[in-house]
C-alpha cells in the first residue's frame, strides 16, 4: 500500500504556536526587530533587513544598489526564476552563465571568461546561487569582485547556518547576502520570510528606507504611522509582519537542529541507495546543508519520477535551466544547447523529499520504492 510523502512540509511544534500567540496577545515587543537582532548576532554581520519573502529581499537588494535600465546582472543558468525575474523588473538584463560539469553551481571559469571579454560600466552585479546548500569557491569569487568592481549578491536562500572558511555565510566578502526562512521554492502554506545581510552601511540604509514606501518616519508597535511623515523616494511594501516574524523566530531557533536532521537523512539516503542501479548520489560532506537532496537518474528521469509519484512520493527539479523557460528562451532567442553542462545535468537530476520532519520510516519507504523501480528499469 502506497504512502503520501510530499516533497516538502514545514516542521512545526508548540514553539511556533507560543511565539505567534505572544503577538496575538500583544504581550511581546516587535518580533521583527527581535528576529533581525538575533540573526545579526548569530551571523556576526553589521545589518539584517527582513522582508516578507526572499523574492522581495532580492528585489530590495537590487533597489538598494540602484540598478537601472539596461544594466547587466550575471547569474547561473541553474537558478530559480526569481533571480532573473527581479532583474527584469528594472528593465535590466540577466546574463546566464553555465554550471560546472560535475556540480550544480556556477562555473567560475566561464564566469571569469565572460568578465574578461565583456567588462563594461553596464555590468553591475553577479548573483550567485548556492544550489541545495552547497557553496562554490567564494574566495575566488571575491577576488573577481575586486578585480572587476562588481557587486556580489549571494542567493543563499537555503543556506542559513552554512560555514565557509570557519565563518558563517552571510558575513563574508559579498556586498549583500539574501536568505529565506522557507527551504522550499514552492508557495508556503504557513509562513514565509526573507532577509538581506550586509556589512555595507549605505546599502543597509537604502534597503531599510525603500522597504516600506520610502517613508522617512516612524511606526508604533501596532504598525501605525507617525503623525507627520514624508516620502523621499519610490519604495516598496516589503516589510515583514510581526506574525511572520514570530513564526520564523521559532524556526530560526531550530536552525542547527534542522541542519543536523538533514545530515542524518542524507546519510540514510546514501547508505540505502549506494548500490542502486541508475541512481547517482551526491557525496556526503558536513559542510553541505542538503536543503535539497539531488540525485541523478541515468535513464528516463521523467518516467522514474512518474513511477515514484504513483507510489505517493513527490519529487522536484532543482532547477529547470533558465534558458529552457519560455520567457527567457523567446526574449533572448537562446538555443537549447547554449549551456551544455546545465542541459546535460538537467536531463538527469531529481530532488527527493528532504525536510527535518521526514521520518526515518518515510526515508526507508522512499528508498525501498526507488530500489523496486530501479530493478524494473531498462
Amino acid at each position: 500500500m502506497s504512502k503520501e510523502i510530499p516533497f516538502y512540509k514545514p516542521s512545526i511544534d508548540d514553539k511556533e504556536l507560543s511565539e505567534v500567540k505572544s503577538v496575538l496577545d500583544f504581550t511581546s515587543k516587535s518580533k521583527v526587530l527581535e528576529l533581525e537582532t538575533e540573526i545579526q548576532e548569530y551571523l556576526g554581520c553589521a545589518h539584517v533587513i527582513s522582508t516578507y519573502n526572499v523574492t522581495a529581499a532580492l528585489h530590495l537588494a537590487l533597489s538598494a544598489m540602484n540598478l537601472k535600465r539596461a544594466d547587466k546582472v550575471l547569474m547561473s543558468v541553474n537558478s530559480f526564476p526569481s533571480l532573473p525575474e527581479v532583474v527584469r523588473h528594472f528593465d535590466a538584463e540577466p546574463i546566464f552563465i553555465d554550471i560546472t560539469s560535475d556540480g550544480f553551481n556556477i562555473d567560475l571559469n566561464k564566469l571569469e571568461e565572460y568578465l574578461e571579454e565583456n567588462n563594461s560600466k553596464k555590468l553591475r552585479a553577479i548573483m550567485v546561487t548556492f544550489v541545495a546548500g552547497e557553496i562554490p569557491d567564494l574566495n575566488r569569487l571575491y577576488k573577481l569582485k575586486e578585480k572587476y568592481d562588481v557587486t556580489i549578491i549571494e542567493d543563499a536562500s537555503n543556506t542559513l547556518g552554512a560555514i565557509y572558511d570557519d565563518k558563517l555565510v552571510g558575513n563574508l566578502g559579498s556586498d549583500m547576502t539574501v536568505f529565506s526562512m522557507n527551504p522550499s521554492t514552492g508557495k508556503s502554506t504557513v509562513s514565509n520570510a526573507g532577509f538581506i545581510t550586509t556589512n555595507n552601511d549605505n546599502l543597509a540604509s537604502q534597503a531599510r528606507l525603500l522597504r516600506t514606501h520610502a517613508i522617512n518616519s516612524s511606526f508604533d508597535s501596532f504598525g501605525n504611522l507617525d503623525y507627520i511623515y514624508d516620502v523621499i523616494d519610490i519604495g516598496h511594501k516589503y516589510d515583514m509582519s510581526d506574525l511572520d516574524a514570530a513564526f520564523n523566530q521559532a524556526q530560526f531557533y531550530k536552525t542547527n537542529d534542522f541542519i543536523d536532521r538533514r545530515h542524518e537523512i542524507a546519510e540514510l539516503y546514501i547508505k540505502e541507495l549506494s548500490e542502486v542501479k541508475h541512481v547517482v548520489l551526491p557525496s556526503f560532506s558536513e559542510d553541505h546543508l542538503f536543503t535539497q537532496f539531488i540525485v541523478k537518474i541515468s535513464k528516463n528521469r521523467d518516467g522514474f519520477a512518474r513511477a515514484l509519484k504513483e507510489e505517493g512520493i513527490s519529487t522536484a527539479l532543482t532547477y529547470i535551466p533558465l534558458h529552457l523557460l519560455s520567457y527567457y528562451k523567446q526574449k533572448y532567442k537562446l538555443k537549447i544547447t547554449a549551456y551544455g553542462n546545465a542541459l546535460n545535468t538537467y536531463g538527469q537530476i531529481l530532488s527527493l523529499p528532504m525536510y527535518p520532519s521526514l521520518s526515518n520510516e518515510d526515508v526507508l519507504y522512499i528508498c525501498d520504492t526507488i530500489k523496486s523501480i530501479s530493478k524494473k528499469w531498462i
